[in-house]
């Protein structure tokens, strides 16, 4: 450094210019790269810093969470029941976070009993509605979301559906955005209309329940469960390696949209995936009163048919290997008393 003229370390950030350069010659990823445009040093007045100098104010202080704490203390610090309900605009953003933060440092993934913390929000939700969402909270909101609703949900619950006041049929309009529920690892969501493009992508272990979504549907999924009770986009299930998808096909083209280089389609004939499906479509219709879930329940036998397993190829043949070791054990241990 004292060579190079330099007192501190922090003299030496940005100092493009006191760099030499070696031609790469005989390796094939390196030759041919020009990083010409990622050393270039804009000319900029001395009085400005060219490095980290000052925090960056992200305006936590406001946030609507502050609020959520302060009315969810003593279920955070007490684990006693508490319910309440909360105006939100877009312009409120990852709410949820915060106080999931909370309960994580005290209680880790394991959270709080279920339903703890009930929070009833009534309006429009900006991007990240309920983002990183801790078990024991449980988050209905009467209006509508943007994107990311759910993203990295952590064991809370999600219920959103239209505003009372609404004229619009839900099951024809979109009710959250894109991208919701990505990397969710754990909880419940139940959406009363349509969801945007990339539903559930990198789901590992959310349940979630909706009338319809965009493109991408189910993408790179790893887990959990999904209940589709309308219309999908394209190229669902995606990279889909592991989770079960339940479709309502009632038009018998899903398989058109469907993307099966990694899953097969079953119908709904196992008792335990029939069970399954119409707990799942029960509470969904508890939770939103959703005429869709309530047309469907009312007509089970009927429209069960219509319904399709979307289940990836390799997952099956791991949980069958499973069940087959685990009957064989059984037999050997019945045996052995």
């Amino acid at each position: 450094m004292a060579e190079l003229g330099f007192k501190k370390f922090e003299d030496m950030v940005g100092r493009v210019d006191m760099l030499q350069s070696q031609d790469v010659i005989d390796h094939w990823k390196a030759g041919g790269l020009d990083l010409t445009n990622i050393l270039h040093k804009p000319d900029v007045p001395k009085d400005v810093p060219i490095r980290h100098v000052s925090r960056q104010d992200h305006g936590l202080e406001k946030a609507l969470d502050n609020k959520l704490i302060e009315s969810s203390l003593e279920a955070i610090e007490n684990k006693v029941a508490t319910s309440f309900d909360c105006k939100i605009r877009n312009i409120n953003r990852t709410v949820g976070t915060m106080l999931s933060s909370e309960i994580a440092r005290r209680y880790g993934l394991a959270g709080l009993p279920e339903d703890c913390i009930d929070i009833k929000f009534h309006g429009s939700a900006g991007q990240s509605f309920g983002a990183f969402l801790a078990n024991g909270i449980r988050f209905t909101l009467e209006g509508d979301a943007n994107d990311y609703v759910g993203k990295g949900l952590s064991g809370g619950k999600i219920i959103i559906y239209p505003s009372k006041k609404s004229s619009f049929v839900p099951e024809e309009n979109i009710i959250v955005g894109n991208v919701v529920l990505y990397g969710a690892i754990l909880g419940e969501a139940y959406f009363r209309g349509i969801a945007g493009e990339r539903f559930a992508v990198r789901n590992s272990g959310a349940t979630a329940v909706v009338e319809g979504v965009g493109d991408h549907g189910c993408e790179y999924m790893t887990g959990g469960r999904v209940v589709i009770l309308g219309k999908t986009g394209r190229n669902f299930a995606a990279g889909m390696s592991g989770g079960i998808a339940y479709v309502w096909d009632m038009d018998g083209d899903f398989n058109l949209r469907c993307n099966k280089e990694l899953v097969e389609l079953f119908p709904v004939e196992e008792k335990e995936d029939i069970a399954e499906l119409k707990n799942l479509i029960e509470k969904h219709y508890k939770y939103t009163s959703s005429t869709v879930a309530k047309r469907i329940l009312d007509n089970w036998n009927a429209l069960l048919p219509q319904f399709l397993k979307v289940y990836p190829r390799d997952y099956r043949l791991v949980l069958e290997e499973a069940a087959r070791v685990k009957n064989q054990v059984g037999e050997v241990s019945s045996k052995v008393h």
